[in-house]
Order: structure tokens, then C-alpha cells, then sequence
């Protein structure tokens, strides 16, 4: 099997593209490609899809290549819009697409255009390398807008269309580098905003399920997918007074087991933990069936009851555990129709 190939985030497109305008602006020349420093030290050219002159000044585009990553912005073109400017600064602006900050707790304050520290200074560095004079870098992102629906962004507080990210300038398939720093980032803002309850779920089951039965708002909601150890342990640092977990015992299952990262490729299977304790809560042996949720597909309501509160309350006691009861942490079990099969833990503050 073949390696899986790179690719250039949304900050190393920009930060291309933006010197690849000012080239025509400032020395008359449009080229086909550009070469830019990025933040290991290392220099790597990229292709510009176009170049031309404005009204003001010029503008460049790069055309995002994600490698082999499943990247929402794959494919996507990432403009850069330069005019020159009293001083000598290089400022930033947000075009069509690119979206700006509106709530406190992420790395740029509100206000500002969604362009990361890593991407500006990237950016800054390669518009340095043609000229020192004062300039406004506008960056836009065709059909941002739309895309940013597909994101955390409007969690974050981030409207009107994408963020400018990259902590490398590179996008390594399948990494959960990004993931985790969205995680960061949503906590961040949450705790910014005055959110003293946050809600974790695994995906969009849980959360219907979330918004079913409790009272919560969209900024409470924390998708953190796989990423249960780390999302817990930042939220530990926050200022939180009470976690809501709400998930399938099919991964939730895990952390009673140590498996933090709750992937299937990464983790155990939760089917003979759940298993072990159906039989030592009901004192008979589990289904044979090859699914969590056919496990309690099998048994009756009381029993659904007792095994799921059972093992919620244990998925809870890892929690403090893994926390040393920093967080005080509420779970809620349910089935893939988000019906509740276990509960344990104080849910006052989400009813």
C-alpha cells in the first residue's frame, strides 16, 4: 500500500498566494507557480491558478490540494487581494468566503478576520521576501460561505464563511491534529462565552439526542468524535462547573476500559465489556449478536434499565478517575433511535 500524500492547508495557499499578486504588483511579473518559506524551515512551491491586476492593486489564487486528507476545503480556491497601504504594516482583511471572529476565547480577537496566527505570519514572511512596504492582504475563499456550514465555525463564532488554519503549513491525512485543536478552540470559546455546562457528544445522534431531552443551546454542544481523553482533559482545565456526556454505549463503553480514543481502529471493541456486565448485572449471558445495540435490543425494559445505568455509572466513575474529580461529570446513555438507556450523575443543570 502506498503512502498517503500530503497536502497544503488553507494558510500555506494564502500566504502563496498573496505573494504570488504582490510579485505582479510590485515587479510586473505573473507566474505560474511560488515558492514560500513555511513555519519547519523548509521552502516549497506551489502552483497559482491565476493572476491578475485590479483596480487597486493585483490578486492571486492557489487552488487548495489536500493530499489524500478528506478535507472540506479540498479543491477550494484561496484568493489574495493586495493593495499597497500608508507605513509599512501588512494587514489583514476578510473577503467573500473568509469569515470573521465574533466571540471571545479563540486565538484572534473578535472583530478581526479568521486568519490564524501560524497563517499570518506565514503570509507575512512571504510577502517580505518581494517588498517592506505597507500593504492590505484580502484573502477570500470562493464558495466559504457555504463550506463553513460543513465546520465548527459557526460553534466558534466565526461567521460569514471559513477560518484560515495551519499550525505547519502541511495537511497529514487523516491526522487528528486539527480535530483536537478544534476541540481546543470550541472549549476555548465556550468558557469565554460564559458556558459553565458544557455537553460532549460522539456525533449528530448524540446531539438530537442532547437537544431531545435537555434544555441546551448550540454553544453548549462540544462534537468531540473519538477524541473523549483529550477533549476531557482540556475541559478539566477550563473553568466548568458540570460536564453532560451523551453517547452510544457502543463507544462510551470504552472509557471503562481505558480507551480514551474511542476509533475502531484504535480502541477495543465495547461488545465484550458490555457483555461482561450484562452477565454479572442480569446473571445470565449476553446475546450473541455482533453489536452493543443488539445487546440491549434483547433484553426488556427493566433489564435495559439496570444495565444501562450500571454501566453508565461506571463510564462515570472513570471520568473522575482520569479527572481526580476536577470535572463533575453527568452521563447519559442512548440507543441509535436517541432513546435513553442509562443515566448517572447530576443533570440539574441541563433540565
Amino acid at each position: 500500500m502506498s503512502a498517503l500524500r500530503e497536502g497544503y492547508t488553507t494558510g500555506s495557499c494564502a500566504a502563496a498566494a498573496a505573494k504570488a499578486a504582490l510579485l505582479l504588483l510590485a515587479e510586473e511579473l505573473a507566474t505560474e507557480e511560488v515558492e514560500i518559506p513555511f513555519p519547519d524551515g523548509q521552502r516549497r512551491r506551489l502552483p497559482v491558478d491565476h493572476v491578475r491586476r485590479t483596480d487597486e492593486g493585483a490578486e492571486a489564487a492557489v487552488r487548495k490540494d489536500a493530499g489524500d486528507d478528506p478535507d472540506v476545503t479540498n479543491g477550494a480556491l484561496i484568493a489574495a487581494a493586495i493593495v499597497w497601504t500608508e507605513g509599512n504594516e501588512v494587514e489583514f482583511a476578510a473577503g467573500e468566503g473568509v469569515g470573521t471572529v465574533t466571540k471571545p476565547g479563540l486565538a484572534i480577537p473578535p472583530g478581526k478576520p479568521a486568519v490564524n496566527p501560524v497563517p499570518q505570519r506565514m503570509i507575512r514572511e512571504a510577502v517580505r521576501e518581494v517588498t517592506f512596504r505597507g500593504v492590505r492582504v484580502t484573502i477570500s475563499i470562493d464558495g466559504g460561505r457555504e463550506l463553513a456550514a460543513k465546520t465548527f465555525n459557526p460553534r466558534l463564532g466565526i461567521a460569514g464563511g471559513l477560518s484560515i488554519l495551519g499550525t505547519t503549513g502541511i495537511v497529514r491525512p487523516f491526522s487528528c491534529s486539527a480535530l483536537r485543536e478544534t476541540l481546543r478552540c470550541a472549549l476555548r470559546v465556550a468558557a469565554a462565552t460564559g458556558i459553565r455546562a458544557p455537553v460532549f457528544v460522539p456525533g449528530h445522534i448524540g446531539e438530537r439526542a442532547a437537544r431531545s431531552h435537555f434544555r441546551v443551546t448550540p454553544e453548549q454542544v462540544v462534537e468531540v468524535g473519538n477524541e473523549w481523553g483529550f477533549a476531557i482533559d482540556e475541559a478539566a482545565r477550563e473553568p466548568f462547573a458540570a460536564l453532560l456526556m451523551v453517547g452510544h454505549p457502543g463507544k462510551l463503553a470504552k472509557l471503562t476500559a481505558g480507551g480514551w480514543d474511542t476509533h475502531s481502529g484504535r480502541s477495543g471493541s465495547a461488545l465484550p465489556i458490555v457483555a461482561e456486565m450484562h452477565a454479572a448485572i442480569l446473571g445470565r449471558p449476553a446475546a450473541e449478536t455482533p453489536t452493543v445495540e443488539g445487546i440491549f435490543a434483547a433484553i426488556d425494559g427493566g433489564e435495559k434499565k439496570r444495565l444501562g445505568n450500571t454501566l453508565a455509572a461506571a463510564i462515570q466513575k472513570a471520568v473522575g478517575k482520569r479527572t481526580e474529580g476536577r470535572l463533575n461529570a453527568a452521563v447519559v446513555l442512548i440507543d441509535l433511535g436517541g432513546r435513553i438507556l442509562g443515566l448517572s450523575g447530576d443533570r440539574e443543570p441541563w433540565l
